[in-house]
């Protein structure tokens, strides 16, 4: 079976003209003509992004969300090759409905009378992990119902061995390999299929995300029903509403349009800078608009956290750049460390404005956030910077956020959108509120260790004492080992001095 697939992987790469990647290394090159010769029949007109996202595709699903995994990547690979892997939508076909019916059985195997009084036998939607079938439960409760795709994990298992394997010639032949991390990037793949095959995990993402919009005003997230969640079947609340990238029909629902697209930067912002906990696969098929013209997220398998110094890192970068203050962009990557020691602050900046200076001379409403980061990126791969994996993720979805706002509103003025979210993030993490919201934080800590304090006081003095005690008697004892050592040397080289005179008598 794995000589089938490698087969197929190898026969697909040659039907795309992969080989050109591997032809640019030097002791390959010769092989450049030959295998065009012998390939006439193939047409390589396209851009090899392009042929590489058609080949990812042609292998199948497992190959398409590694290209998915690959397009975060923008510290690793070239602008063009990021640029195509972003278009890859992971949709392949449903499998049959028998084996849904088999492992729905298996899984309430312990509950009469099952759980479903309706279930619809066609998917609404197929990935590669699993797929989605909309139900009624007994109480009259419409849900959708995700399912795992049945010998899923044998197939990732089979797939990222071969990955691993090229992931290690690569390392091994191309000069460039080691910085790349080609065996670094495959293991990052490998955590993420993981993830994505509990279904557990991606119910307590929803939970949460619906936790953080309880009002609904802005954002719906389904509402998750535990009872009947496992590893192998996630069951919520079934949602309506039409796709995001519907533009007409929502136009003849009498959606505003323009206040979609501003409700929409509002929601990333809110989950960004208020929760540091964001939906990272924000593409229109798991974005629905609701008939009062509300957002409504589906598909949590990928979320994105932030720290408050990930936070810092943003905002500073942001207001930074609009401001063309490089050198504070420069410094922020430098005070989160993320520098290499002996990097010239002076020498970074400067690269930075040499990338970024240029997209200034637009408008500040054409100016792309996401292109902005991803700029940044790729310049800071000349220095050795090690990007942080939820930064990217973050720079992948706001790309998707711009491309859906700008969709709707092609006038969206995103800076001047995120401003207030950005000023308000500043303002109370470093004004007065910040202060006493840090302090009202503490005091549980506090109310439990202040009344302790006089004990370890009293503690900490006795045990300063008994260590000036024991330092004195150290002190003490050391100054009579450092006289018997003293003594002993003495005693050593006087006998020493009579084995030799004795010896020197002997000898004559």
């Amino acid at each position: 079976m794995q000589l089938f697939r490698l087969w197929k992987i190898f026969f697909v790469s040659l039907r795309f003209g992969l080989d050109d990647f591997a032809t640019e290394h030097v002791r390959l090159r010769f092989l450049r003509m030959p295998l065009r010769s012998m390939l006439f029949w193939r047409s390589l007109d396209r851009p090899r992004g392009e042929r590489l996202r058609m080949a990812l595709e042609a292998l199948g699903p497992i190959f398409v969300k590694f290209g998915q995994v690959l397009s975060t990547r923008p510290d690793l690979l070239p602008p063009d090759l990021v640029e195509e892997l972003v278009l890859l939508q992971d949709q392949v076909p449903a499998f049959p409905y028998p084996q849904v019916q088999e492992i729905v059985t298996r899984v309430y195997a312990d509950r009469e009378g099952g759980v479903f009084a309706n279930f619809e036998p066609v998917a609404i939607a197929s990935a590669s992990v699993a797929q989605v079938h909309f139900a009624t439960l007994h109480d009259g409760r419409e849900v959708a119902v995700k399912v795992l795709r049945p010998g899923i994990a044998k197939v990732i298992e089979g797939d990222v061995a071969l990955l691993q394997v090229a992931a290690g010639l690569i390392e091994r032949m191309w000069a460039d390999g080691k910085r790349l991390r080609p065996r670094e990037v495959v293991e990052e793949f490998r955590k993420h299929l993981d993830e994505e095959l509990d279904l557990m995990r991606e119910a307590a993402n929803a939970s949460q995300l619906r936790r953080n919009f309880p009002e609904a005003r802005l954002l719906s997230v389904p509402e998750v029903y535990w009872d009947y969640c496992t590893t192998e079947v996630m069951v919520m609340q079934r949602m309506s509403g039409t796709p995001i990238n519907q533009i007409d029909r929502l136009r003849e629902q009498g959606i505003d349009l323009k206040r979609l697209a501003t409700a929409g930067v509002d929601i990333f912002f809110t989950q960004v800078f208020r929760d540091g906990f964001f939906h990272a696969d924000m593409h229109p098929g798991n974005i629905l608009v609701s008939p009062d013209g509300s957002y409504v997220a589906l598909d949590f398998g990928i979320m994105g956290t932030l720290t408050n110094i990930d936070k810092d890192y943003l905002v500073r970068n942001f207001v930074a750049f609009f401001r063309r203050d490089y050198r504070r962009v420069a410094q922020a990557h430098v005070d989160a460390g993320w520098v290499p020691p002996d990097t010239r602050v002076d020498e970074f900046e400067s690269a930075i404005r040499a990338v970024c200076e240029p997209i200034f001379d637009k408008p500040l409403r054409e100016i792309s956030f996401g292109k902005l980061l991803l700029r940044l990126f790729q310049t800071s791969r000349r220095f050795n910077v090690e990007i942080q994996p939820q930064l990217v993720l973050l720079q992948k979805t706001l790309l998707n956020i711009e491309g859906l706002g700008r969709e709707l509103d092609p006038d969206l003025d995103l800076w001047k959108t995120a401003k207030p979210y950005l000023e308000k993030w500043m303002s109370e993490q470093l004004g007065v509120r910040a202060l006493v919201d840090n302090i009202r934080q503490e005091m549980p800590f506090w109310s439990t260790t202040v009344p302790q304090f006089p004990r370890l006081l009293h503690s900490y003095l006795s045990r300063e004492s008994a260590q000036q005690d024991m330092r004195a008697d150290v002190e003490l004892l050391g100054g009579k080992i450092g006289r018997m050592n003293a003594w002993l040397a003495g005693v050593t080289v006087f006998l020493g001095i009579i084995t030799a005179l004795l010896l020197f008598l002997l000898l004559r």
